[in-house]
Order: structure tokens, then sequence, then C-alpha cells
């Protein structure tokens, strides 16, 4: 049996991400902001005293009703048909800071108890509260393609696809995701970063970079949509969503 390699987490990646529109009209901005990457199996143990600002609640992935992050993906993907069998899980994504967190997107690498990539799963989470999750099954090159399944931006319908390339973080965050509709990508979401340690002072310095950064997230998606209406752009209806197998 091949050893698993050692867990690449926890660790902090100074990150910016980029949203290019290209139809109807062409809008684009760039957000720098700072992202955990944790073993859900073992989470951060943070100084009391900084704990308002990192906190990972089970309740705010998957169905919130798990008792761990762990267990709300291990349900899900059981619902899959997928069982890790114990193996080693990365998840980048937002920690609640001061009681407050908004996750776009929060990814998990899964790997078996050899340590063999099995999985990518995107979970989404829009701004009417609403949330999906994507299985993908990555190819050499760390890409993806899937079907677009939940309304994410009020001024795409829910059709087409996504094309991502998710290499697992290491140094570097490189991160690509394209909508696709009728032969065209008319959004492209980008996110890089590097690693920084993520020990209590790496957390200051990004906190201090980054004041309440989930809540900075919130409100930025929310004023370039305000940004995007004033300009004409039509809103989509928003279908109802079934919830997904796992996630109740």
């Amino acid at each position: 049996m091949t050893a698993p390699a050692p867990p690449a987490a926890p660790a902090l990646y100074a990150c910016t991400v980029a949203h290019v529109r290209t139809r109807p009209q062409r809008y684009a901005f760039r957000h720098r902001t700072y992202l955990w990457l944790v073993d859900p199996d073992r989470l951060p143990r943070l100084p009391r005293p900084l704990r308002p600002l990192a906190r990972f609640d089970p309740r705010d992935h998957f169905g919130g009703t798990a008792p761990t992050i762990r267990a709300g993906l291990d349900r899900y993907l059981a619902a899959q048909g997928i069982d890790l069998a114990g193996g080693r899980v990365l998840m980048l994504g937002h920690a609640r800071v001061l009681g407050y967190v908004f996750n776009p997107l929060t990814l998990y690498w899964c790997h078996d108890r050899d340590g063999a990539p099995v999985c990518v799963v995107a979970e989404v989470h829009n701004t009417y509260g609403g949330r999906h999750c994507y299985l993908l099954r990555t190819d050499a090159r760390h890409r993806a393609r899937v079907d677009k399944e939940f309304y994410v931006s009020p001024f795409f319908p829910v059709d087409g696809g996504y094309r991502m390339r998710l290499p697992e973080p290491g140094d570097a965050l490189d991160l690509t995701v394209h909508l696709e509709r009728e032969g065209q990508r008319p959004f492209t979401a980008t996110l890089r970063g590097r690693r920084r340690p993520a020990g209590p002072l790496g957390l200051l310095r990004a906190a201090v970079r980054h004041p309440w950064s989930t809540a900075a997230v919130s409100l930025g998606i929310r004023m370039h949509g305000i940004r995007l209406f004033l300009r004409g752009l039509p809103v989509q209806p928003r279908p109802r969503h079934r919830t997904q197998e796992g996630l109740q």
C-alpha cells in the first residue's frame, strides 16, 4: 500500500480573483482576498483571541446538518456512489470572519486511502442562499467539464456548461472556470495566488490587509451586479432549485 503524501494544509493563499464577461456586454473586475487550504479532518487550532478571524462551521457547507464538514462531504459523495474509505481531502475556501462567511466557490480535492486522486467537488453558493455541488472527474491536465445546473449570476440563464481547470494547490494557486454557452465563452473566472504560512502571524497579516474579507466578497458581488443592472443587462428568471441527494 502506498503511503499518503503529507498533508499540504493548513495554508493561506494571498490571491486575486478576476471575472471577465464578454457578452452581452464586456465587463471585468479584479478582487484581492485570501483563502484557506485545510484538511477537514485536521482543521486549524487557533489561539482563542484569533478564533473570530477563522471559524470552519459545518452549517456553512453541503446540507448544513452534518456534525462536521468532512461528514457532510462523505454524505454527499455516498449519494453519488463514492466512498473515499477515509482518504485525504483538501478543502479551499473562506472561513467565517467575525461570524460571517460567503463562499461563492469551495473546492474539495478528494483522494482514496492510498493517496490517489478520486474526484473534485465544487460547492457553489449564490447570493440567494442556494447551494449546489458539482462532482468533477478531472483528466491528467486537471480539466473537467460539467453541465450548468444552478442559478448563480442573475444575468445568465441556467444553460450551457462549465469547463474548469483545477490543479491541486501547491506553492501557487492557479484555477480557471469558463462558462460555455452556444459555442462561446461569455464568462471566465480565474483565481491566482501564492501560498503563505497559516500560523497566527500569517492570519493576522492577511486579516489586516483584507479586513472582514468575507463581507467584502459578498458586498463586492452585489455591487458589481448593481452596476451591470444599471448598464441595462436583463435579469434572467431564477428557476426553482431542486435539493440534491446527499445535501438534505
